[in-house]
């Protein structure tokens, strides 16, 4: 069953990016509820994936719509941004933990050209197999070619799934099988993800993969298990598919073409585990590659609001604290031992609170050891400039650099709302 998430919620939390996306949709958890143990997902991630026309050009108006939604990899451009996202893992790159109206959001960005591609041929399985479960499409222009090639991602799903079914399934066998198509092989599976998690996607929302795929059963509802049946059905799969398939059963020196060789395994009775492992070839190394990119994409804390979620700061602690310190010197106070730091942090629990620190991304003050949140330096960059001052807006203005050790603030010199130390200035590491 599908969650009460409006189509307007997610619209409102698109609102906040570049609005040149081809197709943007949400999915998981956090959209279609799933039993198993952690069935409770009033509060799950929402998962978006913003397929764009031209990378390139959409990150570099999100970089300055959204700057502290990336890691460290901002700073070298979105042009490095894109030959990160399109050279390493399976054509998307991240940006997770997000806080956007309220709610933890993770976005994927991919060009549409490498969806088309990945849709027809199952060259990674990885944005094309989630697309083969049902998600929430909540932006899609008039793109013939997108079109086309999400319905043949559908239809190929439907006759991997035949080819590994035995003659005789039910509905939530059949829609189990091509669930799981994309987790076939998949290292999360085994080190990270349930393993029940296929059933659990599927058991909730068999009438929504009905809704995805009444129209392509009802034109092929029989099942052909002849050979001849399943050649037809081998020679439609995707080329990716159809290559694995050869790679594994083409003995060392023979060099058999695809057709040859999706003949043979036509007339195997192992022919449904031939399929299977032709998938694990595709999704093992498309995982493995984009969860090693996630390190580089994801190098930050959860602590990313956009534009005008910041909330207000909350009153300070009853006395000051060295926690209060991390990078740079800053006078506000700690509440509990929590550090702050220059942007926001999500604790244990969830709810936003601004922090004070400089993050690491961002180039040191040049001007002198003391910099007010007021008075940038705007000889510096442009980019480094705008990300100064988002950073240190809603920061107390003290600052030092190089860091130092936490100034200590003498009784009664704090000011009236007890932000910042009023001796700060004249303390140099006291």
């Amino acid at each position: 069953m599908a969650l009460q998430s409006s189509g307007v919620a997610f619209r409102r939390i698109l609102s906040h990016f570049p609005e040149e996306v081809s197709l943007a949709f949400a999915y998981g958890s956090g959209v279609y509820r799933q039993a198993g143990p952690n069935s409770d997902q009033k509060n799950a991630m929402l998962d978006f994936v913003f397929t764009v026309d031209d990378p390139v050009a959409w990150h570099s108006k999100n970089l300055k719509k959204n700057w502290s939604h990336y890691s460290f990899l901002k700073l070298l451009g979105p042009k490095m941004i894109f030959s990160v996202q399109n050279n390493y893992g399976a054509g998307v790159y991240y940006n997770p933990l997000i806080l956007c109206d309220g709610r933890l959001v993770k976005y994927g960005v991919i060009s549409t050209s490498t969806l088309i591609e990945d849709l027809l041929g199952w060259n990674n399985l990885y944005i094309a197999g989630r697309l083969q479960k049902p998600v929430k499409i909540v932006a899609m222009n008039e793109d013939a070619t997108l079109r086309s090639a999400l319905d043949k991602n559908l239809r190929s799903a439907v006759t991997a799934a035949f080819l590994m079914l035995p003659e005789s399934f039910s509905e939530e066998e059949l829609f189990m099988e091509i669930a799981g198509l994309s987790y076939a092989g998949d290292f999360r599976m085994v080190v990270g993800e349930e393993k029940a998690k296929v059933l659990n996607i599927v058991k909730p929302n068999v009438a929504h993969f009905r809704e995805l795929y009444g129209d392509i059963l009802q034109e092929d509802p029989q099942i052909d298990k002849s050979p001849e049946g399943q050649f037809t059905q081998l020679m439609t799969l995707p080329k990716t598919l159809q290559q694995q398939i050869n790679r594994i059963m083409d003995p060392p020196g023979k060099n058999r073409d695809v057709e040859e060789t999706l003949l043979q395994v036509a007339h195997d009775p192992d022919c449904g585990d031939v399929v299977r492992l032709g998938l694990s070839a595709i999704v093992r190394p498309s995982s493995i590659r984009q969860s090693a990119k996630g390190i580089l994409t994801a190098e930050k804390s959860a602590n990313q609001i956009t534009g005008a979620e910041r909330p207000a700061l909350p009153p300070p602690s009853s006395s000051p604290s060295p926690a209060a310190i991390s990078r740079g010197r800053c006078g506000m106070r700690s509440q509990q031992g929590g550090a702050w730091e220059c942007g926001w942090s999500l604790p244990p629990a969830w709810s936003p609170l601004p922090t004070c620190r400089l993050r690491p991304s961002v180039a040191a003050p040049v001007a002198s050891p003391q910099l007010n949140a007021h008075e940038l330096n705007t000889k510096d960059d442009p980019l480094l400039q705008k990300s100064r001052r988002e950073d240190l807006r809603h920061c107390p203005p003290l600052w030092s650099w190089p860091p130092l050790e936490p100034p200590k603030c003498p009784p009664g010199a704090w000011n009236a709302d007890q932000t910042h130390c009023l001796a700060g200035r004249a303390l140099a590491s006291a």
